[in-house]
């Protein structure tokens, strides 16, 4: 698909079509990877981990959980 490139303040900007969005899964706000292979300018979307409780609470073993931490007396109705 031919598009074309516009000037957005001091850079360049180009716009990706919605169909191209929505199979990529690019969304405003999305971030991207810029390279340039073999003088080719490739963007590829970088995709968020997915974090698990169950999966994050399986790396906690007594080697890396933290003592309590004594923050003082209660101030107010923390006790209530």
């Amino acid at each position: 698909m031919e598009t074309k490139i516009q000037k957005w303040g001091n850079s360049l900007a180009v716009r990706i079509p919605k169909t191209f969005a929505m199979e990529t899964q690019i969304v405003d706000g999305s971030a991207v990877d810029l390279k340039l292979t073999n003088n080719q300018l490739v963007i590829t979307p970088i995709k968020k981990k997915q974090y698990k409780l169950n999966d994050l609470l399986a790396e906690v073993n007594e080697s890396n959980v933290h003592d309590e931490v004594d923050y003082g007396e209660p101030i107010g109705k923390e006790l209530l």
